[in-house]
């Protein structure tokens, strides 16, 4: 599925949901259109919607924005100088997405200030239309939202997150540029019968108050299974990360749901290069899937642009965290000019209280461009969720460089892959750096751990590389006719472990 069909728009919020709902304020200060708001209102409003039957959006646009092309949709700009809260010297600013092209679901947004939701109301006088012709002026709504903050330079508020598109949401920390994205919910990811995609439909977003770090917004979603609200508080900096509470109300039961959904897009790299002719040594807006477990035990997982879908799942009582990585931070890994995959951010869920038994699954579709995002990872609960009744997640979402956990460990930076001694084995390379590793000596005697659950391991050596300042790990597989291959190592000294246990899935 394309990057762009995976943010497609979401459905509009019924205003006689609202209202029926919530009934209007009685202050005779309040604005026009407002209603009370708490955080318990949109719980109410998804445990409603959930009791309902599921009703699928309505896409009617006018033919002058359904038809527009990916170039002439790109032309459509919100008007910064109309940007929410611009000139009231508040931390942080909102501007829209018009609807059209792939994004025709409508979206409602509101202002949340003084215990109301104040509606933010469309109009044609937003956007700059370019050479598209200008709609007519009726409410149709927005697709979606962006929110800026000073994060790089001084005064200048920059673009950090947005949300457009299904339940799809990026962001980027300071320094970095847009890459993978999250989700609010995925639902039968990887079904041969086809995936259901869960859509936000409604916004809330509080007006921060003055010299505030964090804004906070609710959003309604809604999906043929299930409904749900959550309450995302954003903190942008150095790293951002959000505080994401969500309470799901399934309308039927489900037994294939995935929660702190990440989509991202690895097309070629030194371990998976077969077939690609490109100047370029890697593109991936990801390369590793990063996970520390329940019982402290830190594994890396090189992902790959396999020949058939493959589908992994590392089943844990419950998790401390997982994220899907970009390790390689210099230009040289990708000498691209353009997409400059070197300042992607990674993505690290850390769960807020114990998530229970259950499995990270990660999912690697091929392609054959980059304009695919093709890697899926997921926290998916081995309990079912029962239909009809409340069901809580809370966890913690960082835009980062790297994992914010301990790095005592040593991570394996590099993972290359090529013809053995003969044609029928494949050597490994693995580059393994950490800050304690550069102090051992070359004759310390260090050895590679490796196992494989089919076929044979070789020559399994270590060794110090002083041109990196790592230590080399390096085996063959001979895979003695088997298809498939689990594969995990690790470098061991005389006390122990002294990297993350590398793990990867060979194909034939």
């Amino acid at each position: 599925m394309l990057r762009r069909q995976l943010l497609q728009g979401s459905m509009s919020f019924s205003a006689l949901l609202l209202t029926t709902t919530l009934a209007p304020a009685d202050s005779p200060t309040k604005s026009p259109g407002a209603v009370p708001f708490d955080r318990a209102t949109i719980r109410r409003l998804a445990a409603d919607l959930a009791a309902k039957p599921f009703q699928p959006p309505d896409t009617k646009l006018p033919d002058a924005l359904s038809k527009l092309t990916y170039d002439q949709y790109r032309t459509i700009r919100f008007d910064a100088s109309k940007s929410l809260w611009r000139g009231q010297k508040l931390p942080f600013e909102a501007q829209f997405f018009h609807r059209g092209f792939l994004y025709s679901n409508r979206v409602d947004i509101f202002e949340v200030a003084n215990g109301q939701a104040i509606p933010f109301p469309y109009a044609p006088d937003l956007f700059d239309f370019g050479t598209n012709a200008r709609p007519p002026a009726e409410d149709i709504g927005f697709a979606g939202f962006r929110l800026h903050a000073p994060i790089n330079r001084g005064e200048f508020y920059d673009e950090f997150c947005v949300f457009l598109g299904a339940s799809y949401f990026r962001a980027v920390g300071k320094g970095q540029t847009y890459g993978l994205s999250a989700r609010g919910l995925s639902i039968k990811t990887g079904d041969p019968a086809g995936e259901e995609f869960p859509f936000f439909k409604t916004f809330w977003i509080e007006r921060p108050a003055q010299g505030a770090a964090s804004v906070v917004i609710h959003a309604l979603l809604d999906s043929e299974s299930a409904a749900a609200a959550f309450r995302f508080t954003v903190r942008p900096g150095e790293d951002t990360v959000f505080d994401v509470e969500m309470t799901l109300y399934p309308r039927t039961d489900i037994t294939a749901a995935g929660f702190a959904t990440m989509t991202s897009m690895f097309y070629f790299d030194a371990n998976s290069h077969a077939g690609v002719d490109d100047y370029r040594p890697g593109v991936h807006d990801s390369d590793g899937l990063q996970m520390l477990t329940s019982r402290n035990e830190d594994l890396w997982r090189p992902l790959a642009n396999p020949t058939t879908l493959q589908i992994s799942a590392f089943a844990d009582p419950s998790p401390r965290g997982f994220g899907l990585m970009q390790r390689k931070r210099d230009f040289r890994a990708y000498d691209d000019l353009e997409a400059h995959y070197e300042q992607r951010p990674s993505l690290w869920v850390e769960p807020i209280g114990d998530a229970g038994e259950g499995a990270i699954e990660l999912i690697e579709i091929p392609t054959k461009q980059e304009i695919h995002d093709n890697i899926v990872a997921f926290w998916r609960p081995r309990q079912v969720l029962k239909a009809r009744m409340e069901h809580i997640f809370t966890y913690r979402l960082h835009w980062c460089v790297q994992a914010p956990i301990p790095n005592e460990i040593a991570r394996v930076a590099d993972t290359r892959t090529g013809t053995g001694t003969d044609a029928a084995s494949r050597l490994f390379i693995l580059e393994a750096a950490g800050p304690a590793l550069g102090k051992i000596p070359a004759n310390a005697g260090l050895r590679v751990e490796v196992s494989a659950d089919h076929g044979k391991i070789a020559n399994a050596v270590a060794m110090a590389n002083p041109k990196l300042g790592t230590w080399r790990m390096s085996f063959e597989l001979l895979p003695e006719g088997a298809k498939l291959v689990e594969l995990r190592a690790r470098l061991m000294g005389d006390q122990g472990p002294l990297s993350e246990t590398w793990t990867y899935r060979w194909t034939a």
